[in-house]
């Protein structure tokens, strides 16, 4: 590990709004954040440019960033306490331990902002929008909480709008296109690290928000399984049933 990384690491340590594998926190999250604001988290957060931009933009709720790279977290932590907000903080661990973190109903909203897409078939139960993460997500979110997904891949958002119609999901609002709109929401203008990279080659940028409406079903997932299998140009792999 690079004497930087090891640096980083070191201060996180120290960040008062950086909390490493917290063991007891379910449910304190608003002795905390010393208030009962809303609760919105920002998932693969990386270096947590949506849960800062967020928080600055609305002091009225208070925000989570939650990824496992210390180095990234780094970089968000730093700035929220440099900019002051008191209304951001970032948990370090694994997203599918989510459920050890926050009681029911405790989270209102959640971010998934440029995750990894996982283009492989084989790893699409890593996609932070598969139905194994909606139904931790389901725990922890209040009734009829809502999911924003911004991404620069087609094949995730379209596996995400697939996942939606399968288990009978609640979408609310897509946007294929967001530099083509002109009044584009505040919350929308925010821009990431890897927004900027373009990675996918797409051109485009996806904003899709939805409602777990229902306990996305099991029984469903090996037909989900069966549709991507169906997808032309797509590799497959059964490795990971």
């Amino acid at each position: 590990m690079g004497q930087k990384k090891l640096q980083r690491f070191a201060e996180i340590a120290t960040f008062p709004n950086v909390l490493q594998y917290p063991q007891g926190m379910a449910g304190k999250w608003t002795d905390y954040f010393n208030n009962n604001h809303p609760l919105i988290m920002e998932l693969a957060c990386g270096k947590g440019e949506y849960a800062v931009g967020l928080g600055r933009l609305h002091p009225e709720n208070n925000y989570i960033g939650m990824d496992l790279k210390g180095n990234r977290i780094w970089v968000g932590a730093k700035k929220a306490l440099a900019d002051g907000l008191n209304n951001v903080a970032f948990l370090r661990s694994h997203i599918d331990k989510i459920t050890d973190y926050f009681n029911a109903g405790e989270v209102s909203e959640i971010w998934i902002t440029f995750p990894d897409p996982q283009l492989r078939v084989s790893r699409a139960k890593k996609r932070l929008t598969h139905p194994r993460f909606l139904r931790l997500y389901k725990q922890i979110l209040q009734h009829n909480g809502i999911i924003n997904l911004k991404t620069d891949s087609p094949v995730l958002i379209d596996f995400t709008r697939k996942v939606i119609e399968l288990y009978q999901l609640e979408q609310l609002e897509y946007l294929e296109d967001l530099a083509s709109i002109s009044d584009l929401k505040p919350e929308l203008q925010i821009k990431t690290h890897y927004e900027g990279l373009d990675i996918s080659g797409s051109n485009k940028i996806y904003y899709l928000r939805f409602r777990i409406s229902n306990n996305p079903d099991p029984g469903l997932d090996e037909k989900l399984h069966q549709l991507l299998k169906e997808e032309p140009g797509i590799e497959v792999k059964d490795e990971e049933q």
